[in-house]
């Protein structure tokens, strides 16, 4: 695939189209934190209760992410990604209907279910489509439509969406609907097109290939620095997503202007997605550039704690979110082109990083809600914030990766 230009602008379709299935995902996931205050107050949840719901998709990842990655390098980009599609769109419309914490928490844990296919899904998708070479571009759109999806909750969901439809409760059962539509699309598109037909020999579910691929990637030194730096990435991001709108509403800011901060957040992590990994890729520096955006993000963090409700939290949040826009492509991007891994293990490796990082994405959110049950305040949460962004620094440090 890629050969030749019909190839190419086929290949760039369909990963501009599968683009969509993190888009919706990213829409129907932070749609929880985007009404999470609306939310605390409808179903009487305390903030510890908050926090475990803004990181239950997060803990679905640790036990589920090497199998699902397995599964993915096995099964093929095209037909996960539908599944993974039809899945969180069907617990996205259960969610509307959730009365009470338990019931709630259990269809944002099968969101998280879903959500595993797409996150393995579609970096295996680009592997398929594209050679090692030329992965950094069709990359950088998924992750880019990512960030569409997470901007559209927070700035149209919440202050325009939310009202017109008349609360929470519809535009989650609407935006499952929708996700359930796309999905159906996009498998009728995986069959006439027979993107999974399109991989090399892949190996079976037997136990002995199973184990093989497993003691490979978790021996992998440069993977496992991956892996640290990866889990205070997540540990960063869905604890910034998850709660900024809160903190900033706290700090007397309008829940629309509490949204569009959010957004500003994202649209900055935008730019470190697209900027950061052009620039490492030029001058031969992933490490620096790791390092650089742990250094950023702290930067940016601190200016959250110490801006109150001036521009210095503005400023702070640009930061934040270019810092962490520029660790997440980065952390997708290393392990194919790691000796011993490639694309055949892709998903296997990403699996690792997610299945042991998102002990941070769920830790990172639940933790700022036990702080402020405990203390009464946001700070310490976000002071735990700064200090996984060090950790990113330190980490890069050690990392010896080079690009082939």
């Amino acid at each position: 695939m890629g050969h030749g230009t019909g190839g190419h602008r086929q290949a760039y379709a369909l990963v501009v189209l599968a683009a969509g299935s993190y888009t919706c995902l990213m829409f129907v996931w932070f749609s929880l934190p985007a009404f999470l205050s609306t939310i605390i107050a409808d179903l009487d949840l305390s903030s510890t209760q908050a926090g475990v719901l803004a990181g239950a998709v997060p803990l679905t990842y640790i036990p589920l992410a090497l199998f699902s990655g397995l599964a993915v390098d096995r099964v093929g980009p095209g037909r996960s990604l539908a599944a993974g599609v039809l899945i969180y769109g069907v617990a996205q419309i259960v969610r509307s209907t959730a009365g009470d914490f338990p019931s709630l928490l259990a269809a944002t844990l099968l969101l998280g279910v879903g959500a595993t296919a797409i996150t393995f899904g579609l970096p295996k998708l680009v592997g398929v489509l594209f050679p090692p070479e030329a992965t950094g571009r069709p990359s950088a759109i998924y992750l880019i439509g990512a960030s569409a999806g997470s901007a559209l909750v927070f700035a149209v969901g919440r202050p325009v969406l939310g009202p017109w439809l008349g609360g929470w409760r519809p535009l989650f059962f609407w935006s499952g609907v929708v996700a359930v539509g796309y999905g159906l699309c996009w498998l009728l598109v995986t069959w006439r097109v027979d993107i999974d037909g399109r991989m090399a020999a892949t190996d079976s579910f037997s136990l002995e290939s199973v184990v093989d691929d497993l003691r490979l990637v978790l021996s992998h030194r440069e993977l496992r620095l991956v892996v640290v730096i990866g889990t205070m990435y997540l540990l960063l991001h869905h604890g910034l997503q998850g709660w900024l709108p809160t903190v900033l509403e706290s700090r007397g800011f309008s829940a629309a202007v509490a949204g569009q901060a959010t957004s500003l957040l994202i649209g900055a992590y935008v730019v470190g997605v697209l900027v950061v990994p052009t620039l490492a890729d030029r001058f031969t520096a992933r490490r620096l550039a790791l390092m650089s955006c742990g250094s950023i993000a702290f930067l940016g963090v601190v200016g959250m704690i110490m801006g109150g409700v001036g521009g210095a939290v503005a400023v702070g949040i640009v930061f934040a979110g270019f810092g962490i826009g520029g660790v997440s492509p980065l952390v997708r991007a290393i392990p194919p082109a790691l000796e011993g891994i490639g694309a055949r293990l892709t998903g296997t490796a990403v699996g690792f990083i997610f299945a042991v990082g998102e002990i941070g994405g769920f830790f990172g959110p639940m933790l700022i809600g036990v702080f402020h049950d405990v203390t009464g305040s946001f700070i310490p949460g976000l002071v735990m914030l700064s200090a996984g962004a060090l950790v990113v620094v330190l980490a890069g440090a050690m990392l010896r990766y080079e690009r082939r």
